[in-house]
């Protein structure tokens, strides 16, 4: 096998598929896709809506609940207990196979008609935590989304293993914190990114096994620093008291001024570390074999799959999300828990293995173009068939998707082998992590074939101007409990209360206002932080903006020998020999800082000689 390039039926670029991918591909019995890698992943993040909630009504019993799925989208809901239950069979809405309609067209109607959980939880293992999505085992938690095993986490996305900690993305093991991206194994961090085995740490990047840090940048193990200089024990005790924690205005310019200062430090071209043969890849961790990938921790043999970090992991194409215990899965949504050969699947897990093109179940085999099912064998479009009927049929219904394929609004054709086309998916397009990941404007989305969603009227009455909010912690009272306060991205538009739409100046979802609950004022004042100024959602998008995105760009390394490249206000002195001499460096990469940042980036010989 040789690689063979091809154009994306989608976005009209060009791509390769690798002879290894054609093994790959060979040994599941799937065709080469047709569209390309990054359209893969956009396609698949469409289904996926991570922190919005809405009020729907119940199908089974007719009242509102909380549910993932809009109001006025096509899926039924159950409340989660009721959908788990035994009082309802999936089975009951099992159809035939009809050869005169695509298969993906059956399926959508078998979708509107399946019942869906309400919320992606596992319910009997949150307490006191009804408002979470996408997470299991929490206790005391509030608007945490893609969570596990927290306790006393309000706001906050990716937070696993983690306590008594707020405003939160991408934790794991972190306690006492807040407003942080990317920080494991640590307490009391605050406004920080990329640290670990750290403590007591304040408005830094990339530290490692340092504490009582404040506006540092790329440190291990250092104690008592402020913006990289170090003091006494005592000195650094004293300086820190005259910081002003409790106060907006402090924070907002210490943010802005630590922003800066790391500027002037070097960054390692990808956030890799521990892995053996890791290549185009970024945020990979302790892995093997893993390519074209993004943020896959303790995982072997993976290629263009994103967020697999439940290990182990091994043998998967295409896969976004989840992933524990997979094998030989091929373009699959929050697929995981013991789950083998599955293919086109989205949020199946437990005990799955031979599924294809099915969604929502659970330990069961051999299904093709199933909802819902738990426990089954040998169905397809939720009827029962034998052993041997089921493997007749599927040739066949595969062969019929060939030759009848689905095509979309776009004129994007999708014979077997594609994933659910995105105009199948319940969700608008920016109501998804899509538009985390490959952000479009409403008129680029609806020019592309997706749906959008407009902000809804709303019936605020505001409590509280965004700028009546008092400046400091300490002046706050208990009576601000459940007030309703303006959102600053909303402040200065049409007043909510006249039934008008508030017209936000973000594109984050901004809900316009929102509340300090009880649980979050305490932790405000026990760790001295001032009150937030916007809507947890438009909270969400400022702490993505440190996180880098999904696409690299050739570069080449910033070492000049003394010193990295001259990039005005930014310049880096070296502080020991690289392997170079004080020539240029010679290394080129593929990396997550697009060439117009304004960051330093050094190949990993360069980095790792300036702070390992």
């Amino acid at each position: 096998m040789i690689s063979e390039t091809k154009i994306c039926q989608n976005c009209k670029q060009n791509f390769v598929i690798a002879p290894e991918d054609f093994a790959f591909y060979e040994k599941i019995h799937v065709p080469a896709p047709t569209f390309c890698p990054e359209c893969r992943t956009q396609r698949r993040m469409v289904f996926r809506n991570e922190f919005l909630l809405y009020k729907k009504k119940s199908a089974f019993s007719g009242e509102e609940i909380f549910s993932m799925f809009p109001p006025l989208s096509y899926p039924k809901v159950y409340e989660n207990k009721k959908w788990y239950s035994d009082e309802w069979d999936p089975m009951q809405f099992g159809k035939e196979v009809d050869f005169t309609l695509p298969i993906i067209e059956q399926v959508f109607e078998l979708l509107k008609l399946v019942p869906h959980a309400a919320r992606s939880v596992s319910e009997s293992t949150l307490i006191n935590s009804d408002y979470s999505n996408n997470a299991n085992h929490l206790k005391n938690c509030y608007l945490v989304f893609n969570a596990a095993h927290d306790e006393n986490c309000i706001y906050g996305n990716d937070i696993y293993n983690s306590k008594d900690s707020i405003d939160n993305l991408t934790i794991k093991q972190v306690e006492l914190s807040y407003g942080n991206f990317l920080v494991t194994k640590s307490s009391r961090i605050f406004f920080s990114s990329d640290c670990e085995n750290s403590y007591d740490i304040y408005f830094s990047k990339n530290l490692r096994g340092c504490s009582n840090c404040f506006g540092c940048a790329n440190l291990h193990n250092k104690n008592y620093y402020i913006f990289n200089k170090p003091y006494s024990k005592e000195e650094y005790l004293e300086k820190i008291k005259t910081f002003d924690l409790g106060s907006y205005k402090f924070i907002n310019e210490t943010i802005i001024k630590s922003t800066n200062f790391w500027l002037n430090f070097p960054n390692q071209y990808l956030h890799i570390r521990t892995n053996v043969n890791s290549r185009g890849s970024e945020y990979v961790y302790n892995s093997k074999n893993i390519f074209n990938s993004y943020y896959v921790r303790e995982a072997e043999n993976v290629k263009y799959s994103q967020f697999v970090i439940t290990p182990p992991a091994a043998h998967i194409y295409d896969q976004t999300l989840f992933g524990e215990g997979a094998s030989f899965d091929y373009e699959c949504l929050i697929c995981g828990l013991g789950v083998n050969n599955m293919k086109f699947c989205r949020e199946c897990w437990s005990n799955l293995h031979d599924v294809q093109y099915s969604m929502y179940c659970q330990n069961s085999s051999n299904l093709f173009a199933c909802i819902g099912l738990r426990n089954k064998s040998y169905c397809i479009l939720n009827k029962q068939y034998t052993k041997e009927e089921y493997e007749k049929l599927v040739p066949r219904i595969i062969e019929h998707m060939n030759t009848m394929p689905y095509i979309d609004k776009k004129g994007r054709v999708y014979k077997y082998g594609e994933f659910f086309p995105s105009e199948l998916s319940p969700f608008s397009y920016n109501e998804t992590i899509a538009q985390e990941y490959f952000p479009l404007t409403r008129e680029q989305a609806i020019e592309q074939g997706y749906s959008w969603k407009d902000p809804e009227p709303r019936n605020y009455e505001i409590q509280i101007k965004n700028n009546q909010i008092p400046d400091h912690i300490k002046d706050v009272g208990d009576d601000i409990i459940n007030k309703v306060i303006e959102c600053a991205h909303a402040q200065g538009s049409p007043a909510t209360g006249s039934g008008q739409t508030a017209k936000a100046v973000c594109n984050e979802q901004c809900t316009e206002a929102f509340k300090i609950i009880s649980q979050e004022l305490a932790f405000y004042r026990k760790m001295s932080i001032p009150l937030p100024r916007l809507c947890p959602n438009c909270r969400h998008y400022q702490r993505i903006k440190q996180r880098n995105p999904l696409k690299l760009w050739p570069r080449r390394c910033e070492c000049e020998g003394q010193k990295s490249k001259d990039k005005g206000p930014n310049q880096y002195t070296n502080t020991a020999t690289h392997i170079h001499g004080e020539h240029t460096c010679p290394n080129e990469f593929e990396t997550s800082y697009a060439p117009e940042r304004e960051e330093i980036v050094y190949c990993e010989a360069c980095y790792n000689a300036e702070v390992v």
